[in-house]
Order: C-alpha cells, then structure tokens, then sequence
C-alpha cells in the first residue's frame, strides 16, 4: 500500500463525507422497508418476516460494517497528533 501525504483537515473530511453517504444509505433501506432500526430489520428480515428483504438484508449488513470500520480510523486518527 502506498502512503502519500496529506492535510489532517482533508482526511477527516473525506472519512466524514463518506461516514455520512453510508448512513443516508442505511436509512434508505430502513425507510423503504418502514423499519425504524437496523436491528429490528435484520430480526425480521432473518425470520422471513418481511418477503423480499434479503438483498436488503445483504446492503445493510456489508454497510453497517463499512460504518464501523471508518468509525475505528476516525477514532485511530484523532488520537494521532
């Protein structure tokens, strides 16, 4: 992997942007399925309680974990002045 230089201010600008694409995304999916948490979506997508849902399902859960993976270098780089 290469490393290249750059502003602490863009960096963190980008990760947020991109932290806030995700989301709007995860709502989208939650909001067409009329689902108030990804929780309460994965439950009844899961038991087969809503037909249709896998794909979604599927969206949400690899969404959901690319979340928290920016999450962790957010954290990791303001910690790292």
């Amino acid at each position: 992997m290469a490393t290249i230089p750059v502003e602490k201010e863009l960096l963190e600008d980008l990760l947020n942007s991109k932290i806030q694409l995700i989301t709007q995304r995860i709502n989208n999916i939650l909001d067409k399925w009329e689902f108030k948490t990804k929780d309460s979506f994965l439950k009844a997508a899961s038991n087969g309680s809503i037909e249709e849902a896998e794909m979604d399902a599927i969206s949400l859960t690899n969404l959901i974990d690319r979340k928290e993976d920016l999450m962790k270098y957010k954290v990791k780089w303001s910690f790292a002045e």
